[in-house]
Formats: C-alpha cells, structure tokens, sequence
C-alpha cells in the first residue's frame, strides 16, 4: 500500500473563543459549603449543570404545580416503603403536596405489615428452602379479606386497604401510606399482576375479587392521570408496573379527549431502566411538557428533593402566595 502523506493542517480555518458558544459557564459552577448552612443554602450552592440543573427545575416543577393546584401524583414501587421513607412520602400528602399514590401490589403488603407490627421484608433466602417464604398468617388473611370487602362493596383495591388499616387500627397505622391516605381523603390505587404477591398463595385469596378492585383503581388512576395538564406524575422505583400502567391510561385519557400534553415526568431509580425511561420520561411528554430522569439511592433522592420542595413552598409562602387548596376534588370513593 502506497505511504500516504498526512493532512496538512496550513488552511484550517479558526475563530476567537469569545465568538464561540459553550455549554459550561463559570456562573453555573457550585459554591463551596459553609458550615452551618441551611437546605436552602445548600440547594443555592449546587452547580446548574446536569443532575444538578434538573434536580433544581423538578423542585420548581412541583412548587409550581402545587401553587397552581395541578395534581402531582406519586406512583412508588415497594422498594421506596422498605427503605424508609413512609414518613416522609405522608408528611408530603399532610402537606398538600402529593395529591394521589399508586402502587403495585407489593405496596399493600409492607405498608400493612407496617402498620401491623412496625416491621416488614422477611429474609427470603432463610426461608425459601423450608417453604415458609411468604407464609405470615396475618398478612393474607387481613388483605385478602379487605380486598373480598371491596370488591363486596364496589370500592377499589387501595380504598379497600386502607379502610381496613384504619378500622383496625392497629399500632403503626400512623406510619402506613395506605391509612394515612385513606384518613386524608387522598386516592391510593394498587395495581396488581396476578402470582407477584405472596398473598396470591394464601387459602383465603379471590382471584376475582383482586381482578374487581384493582380494575377499578385503573380506572381511578386513569381519572388523575387525565386531570395531569399542569401536574407532575413521578415514577419512584417501579420498573415495570406502573411505567406500563401510566402509558396505558394516558392512551385511554386522550383517547377520551381529555388534554394531557404539558405537564412534567420524573422518574427515580437506582439505574437507568428502559421502560420508565420510555413509558414515564420520553413517550409522554412529546406532545408537550419535559421528562427528567435522576439516578441514585431512594433513600437519599427522595427525602432530598421532599426537603427541597418544602424550602421551595416557604419561601413562595413567604412571597406572599396563601396555601395551596387541594388539587383533586370529590376524590373519596362513596
């Protein structure tokens, strides 16, 4: 092959560095912490670049969504409940700030075992081998006969649930998202897929009985998710479920010719998955609105921006703006 001789550089055109536009600016940089700071403070010094820019714009998200009485609905796998952060997700609703939950069916059961006995997530590797894996007595038989009550009483799957949590009220029941949101009059709906759950394999399971109520909270979710215009809708941990759910009642919601194009996504995980990625954070939002994606430890994401968006609405607060009104009406099912 013939020795090629190298491009010769003599004729590249160039121009001053001042003329060009650059994407990072030393006005976006952070600030270095002082100690004794404040979360204000704290979120003032992070730089508006990347995660940090979106974290900041979510915050202003929510804050305008809740100013403005659009709906922000929080739809959460049960990983977020096993971590811990019940007490900060019904501090929220207490707020005014989470207006509607959704959950999949294993939701209902930490959450209850919660409320029950202040403890839950059994070590399923001790127990597998023995056949006791998912065999807590009181787990199956007080959710299996809640969800038989609402499917008796036309009522859908989480009202269920959480009624039940309430009547009993058992010693936690303070701590349980399902009991708190049923006393708040705030919209939980479950959505189950059927051989997921460990209350699927109890003697006092109705298969039909799940298949009623849990339709029926579709539909209820589907009846938020069409008043979303304006609203914020984030996905907190669920890969597969609600990502699919959320796509599907949007379809069913424009369907129906209710608008729901500019409103904001956000999804947070410990990875980057693809459905919430294309069902929750780009698919919805091309009609309109902006999608987001923060990847990191629910533990620690969540209580962050929870805090971030309190700071957010004092100081609206503080601007002169009243406290927000509820942004669902006539939500308790009769």
């Amino acid at each position: 092959m013939t020795l090629l001789e190298p491009l010769a550089l003599d004729d590249v055109r160039s121009y001053p560095l001042s003329e060009r536009k650059s994407i990072v600016c030393r006005d976006d940089f952070a600030r270095p912490w002082q100690p004794g700071g404040s979360v204000k403070e704290w979120l003032a010094s992070l730089p508006r670049i990347l995660a940090a820019k979106d974290l900041l714009e979510i915050v202003a998200g929510i804050v305008g969504a809740v100013e403005r009485e659009r709906p922000v609905l929080l739809a959460m796998g049960a990983h977020a409940i096993k971590v811990g952060l019940n007490p900060v997700i019904i501090d929220l609703m207490r707020r005014g700030v989470i207006d509607a939950l959704a959950l999949n069916g294993a939701g209902i059961i930490h959450d209850s075992e919660l409320a029950m006995v202040g403890s839950t997530s059994e070590d399923v590797a001790a127990e597998l081998g023995s056949g006791r894996f998912g065999m807590a007595e009181e787990t199956g038989a007080y959710l299996n006969r809640a969800i038989r009550d609402g499917a008796a009483r036309d009522i859908g799957l989480g009202r269920a649930v959480g009624a039940m949590l309430a009547e009993e009220n058992f010693p936690y029941c303070e701590q349980s998202l399902l009991a708190q949101a049923y006393r708040l009059d705030i919209p939980v709906t479950v959505h189950v897929a059927l051989g997921t759950d460990i209350i699927h394999f109890h003697p006092t399971v109705d298969g039909a009985a799940i298949g009623k109520t849990s339709h029926r909270d579709f539909r209820v979710f589907a009846r938020v998710v069409s008043m979303l215009e304006g609203g914020v809708y984030i996905n907190l941990g669920s890969a597969v479920i609600l990502p699919e759910v959320f796509l599907k009642a949007l379809s069913l919601v424009r369907n129906l010719g209710h608008r729901v194009q500019h409103f904001m996504t956000v999804n947070m995980d410990f990875i980057r998955q693809y459905r919430p990625l294309t069902n929750v954070v780009s698919r919805p939002t091309l009609e309109g609105g902006r999608g987001y994606n923060l990847v990191g430890h629910h533990e620690i994401m969540f209580p962050l921006l929870a805090a971030a968006v309190i700071e957010g609405l004092s100081e609206a607060r503080a601007a002169g703006q009243g406290p927000p009104r509820a942004a669902l009406d006539g939500r308790r099912e009769s």
